[in-house]
């Protein structure tokens, strides 16, 4: 595997509640779990007014994921969709989408600022630094602001040990992939420490051109001040580059020639992310901390995505680009919990302050279009080539400086026996100054939104408990979004580059009631969430024949569904898991054309494209009394049907596909084995077409069947 060297900047971890919190145990009572992401304090599942769920540390472990999807697609009601050497988009309450409409932290502090979303962010973890894994369903922008709308994803990296341990080992599959991992640490006196890193190679897989490495590197220190107050630090480096293999054509998907169209596109990323945090318990009922932090990251890639073909035009020649997009960030939040003994009552309070300026340019590439034999009105393409760079020919070229302040409270209190009633806001205020090379225009604008919540549980019996609740969610544009040039504009085209500076927040509102239920003794749990939420002004994409991309933000979308989750554990050699969720995804009001010539005006009344409305994730696993160490399970990953295209013409089947996984503990070496797609299934993750009449599908295949083996050495010396 290739080396790399690691600066370490250790001088910062934003540490909230969960640092009181008991590391997580084996416990496989999901409603007896402590949560930190709802509330951003710790509180019990029973009390808190959301659709939220836990993959605890036993969870994670026993996954032995290649990828982060592979764990967090065992929660009810998400689905994290694969692209790739850990590239991906995510469906929560929202179709399968790359919006920014997702909210991911690390140890609840984002990873990204507001304006700068990343869909595919979480390519940047660690997953041999995570502790557990919390999703909020539905939006919490009233405690951690804008783009927390479908989910947030909140990724609780491990404390120090207060015993020395150390674990290490390798992990391969059957077509060229292999990571190394080890971590460690200790608590000596009043400092503790742990440091995890992983180095992951893919060569010469399943697709041509879709090599990949990645080396991340995560280092924590704790240290007891006194017994009240504590100073925390953690930092992550990353380095990260991929082929981008892209999508193939229909004709090559039936016949699983999984061969890319290009051998120049590319994604690369180098990220550091390090934080500061003091804590201090005033006394039993109050406590407060305050964080320093500091992002750095550089994004650059010549995207597959970003290729433009059209086989009316002239279907030899195509469009590509290359970019980058590199920021910085330089913040501070801090919050305060005051608790009450009259009704109960507890306050979370909060401000932040976020500094982050950013670079972005992006060029136009001239290619050749290499077209297969057949039909001349279904032409795809075989490869394309390189025929001209144009550094000088820009789609996007600005600077900008990012601010964004916050304030925010909630309140919680009990107001009558077994009821507690939970309301929150906060303001939120980004402001961008920028300054756009292309039209040479310098400006600034600003989104403002004060988001509300309310909420309440009610648990009459001890085996049942409900809860209601409002909430309001936020996502202004990203600013890629606002300052690339519009298509058929700038570049080569000849016209004027025109931009979206007129692009709206997109507004949310959500409804939801659910419950749990826990009988036989705790062994049958059931958790259930029922939603309904109204977006107005919500970012759309409108994919143009040529494979470009218009915005939109006007119009209105409903979202609905059911969202359930079941365990049950009969024995303590079973346990057996059901999730899933079922959503409709509708366009309400939505103008798709002001020419009166086109065909289609308006998309009012039909679905959302990559909106399946079944999907869930089962799992049944077996811990033989016989053989004691050894566990086996069956997980079984359903996605329902869904339109390929905005207009509603045509649809992919979705599939169901069987992973196995089985693990044996000898003394201190554990030896396991993953088999994902058990059965050879041919099946995409996401299969996409344009509203033309004459459009083809492309498909994002996913692997055939995959032998995954590992081995790994686990030491703790007990005092």
């Amino acid at each position: 595997m290739k080396k790399i060297y690691f600066t370490l900047l250790i001088i910062g971890q934003c540490v909230f509640a969960q640092n009181k919190v008991e590391q997580d145990t084996t416990k496989s009572q999901e409603l007896e779990n402590i949560f930190v992401t709802a509330n951003r304090t710790a509180a019990l599942r029973k009390e808190t007014p959301v659709a939220i769920s836990k993959l605890t540390a036993k969870t994670i472990n026993e996954t032995k994921a290649a990828a982060v999807y592979e764990i967090i697609n065992k929660t009810p009601g998400v689905l994290m969709v694969n692209l790739g050497n850990e590239q991906h988009m995510m469906s929560i309450r929202q179709p399968m989408t790359t919006n920014a409409y997702y909210l991911y932290l690390e140890d609840g502090l984002p990873i990204r600022p507001m304006g700068i979303f990343n869909h595919n962010a979480l390519l940047e973890i660690n997953q041999y630094n995570l502790q557990s894994i919390e999703v909020v369903k539905g939006p919490v922008s009233s405690l951690y602001g804008p783009e927390a709308v479908g989910g947030t994803i909140n990724l609780i990296s491990i404390k120090p040990p207060v015993n020395p341990e150390l674990k290490f080992g390798i992990q391969a599959d059957n077509y060229g992939y292999k990571r190394f991992q080890a971590a460690g640490g200790a608590t000596i006196g009043k400092v503790g420490f742990h440091i995890a890193g992983i180095s992951s190679l893919q060569e010469n897989g399943w697709m041509t051109y879709s090599d990949y490495n990645k080396n991340n590197l995560n280092a924590r220190i704790d240290y007891s001040i006194s017994p009240s107050t504590r100073l925390v630090s953690n930092t992550m480096y990353g380095k990260y580059y991929s082929d981008m293999s892209g999508s193939v054509n229909e004709d090559d998907f039936n016949s699983r020639t999984y061969k890319s169209t290009s051998n120049f596109t590319y994604r690369k990323s180098d990220a550091l992310r390090t934080r500061l945090t003091l804590e201090h318990d005033w006394n039993s009922n109050s406590s407060s901390y305050i964080t320093a932090y500091l992002r750095d990251n550089k994004l650059g890639q010549n995207p597959s995505y970003g290729i433009k073909w059209s086989p009316t035009a002239n279907p030899t020649a195509a469009k590509g680009e290359v970019n980058s997009n590199n920021f910085k960030s330089y913040g501070a939040i801090g919050q305060h919990t005051q608790k009450f003994d009259f009704l109960n009552a507890k306050i979370v309070a909060g401000a932040l302050y976020d500094y982050s300026p950013v670079t972005y340019w992006s060029y136009v590439i001239d290619l050749k279009a290499n077209l297969n034999p057949g039909d001349p009105g279904k032409q795809t393409v075989n490869s394309y080539e390189i025929i001209a760079e144009h550094p000088d020919s820009k789609l996007s070229d600005y600077t900008a400086d990012i601010f964004n302040t916050a304030g925010y409270a909630q309140i919680s209190f009990n107001p009558i026996e077994k009821l507690v009633a939970t309301v929150g806001g906060r303001y939120d205020n980004m402001k961008v100054n920028y300054d756009n090379a292309i039209d040479l225009s310098k400006g600034n604008k600003v989104y403002d939104k004060f988001t509300f919540k309310a909420g309440a549980n009610y648990n009459p019996v001890d085996f049942a408990g409900f809860y209601g609740n409002y909430s309001q969610g936020f996502a202004p544009p990203g600013i890629t979004s606002i300052f690339r040039a519009k298509p058929g504009t700038g570049g080569t085209s000849g016209i004027p580059a025109e931009f979206y500076y007129n692009l709206k927040p997109a507004d949310f509102d959500n409804y939801e009631v659910g419950g749990w239920l826990s009988l036989l003794e705790n062994k049958l749990n059931f958790d259930y969430a029922f939603y309904y939420m109204e977006g107005k002004n919500e970012l759309l994409n409108i994919k143009l024949p040529d494979n470009s991309t218009d915005y939109r933000s006007a119009g209105e979308t409903r979202h609905k569904g059911i969202e359930f989750g079941a365990s049950y554990k009969p024995s303590k050699q079973f346990n057996i898991r059901l999730g899933g969720t079922y959503a409709q995804h509708t366009y309400i009001d939505f103008k798709l054309s002001d020419k009166p010539s086109d065909p289609i005006q308006d998309l009012n009344g039909k679905e959302m494209p990559s909106a399946p409305k079944w999907s869930g994730n089962s799992e049944v696993s077996y811990y033989p009394n016989w053989l004691p160490n050894l566990r086996t399970s069956i997980e079984w990953q359903l996605v329902g049907s869904y339109y390929q295209d905005q207009i509603n013409t045509v649809k992919y089947d979705g599939y169901n596909i069987f992973n196995a996984r089985v693990g044996y503990q000898w003394k201190k070496i554990e030896v396991y084995g993953n088999v994902l797609n058990l059965t050879d299934k041919l099946y995409a993750y996401n299969v996409s077409r344009t509203n033309a009449a004459n459009a083809q599908p492309t498909y994002t295949a996913a692997a055939p069947r995959t032998f995954v083996f590992g081995i790994q050495y686990n030491f703790s010396l007990k005092k």
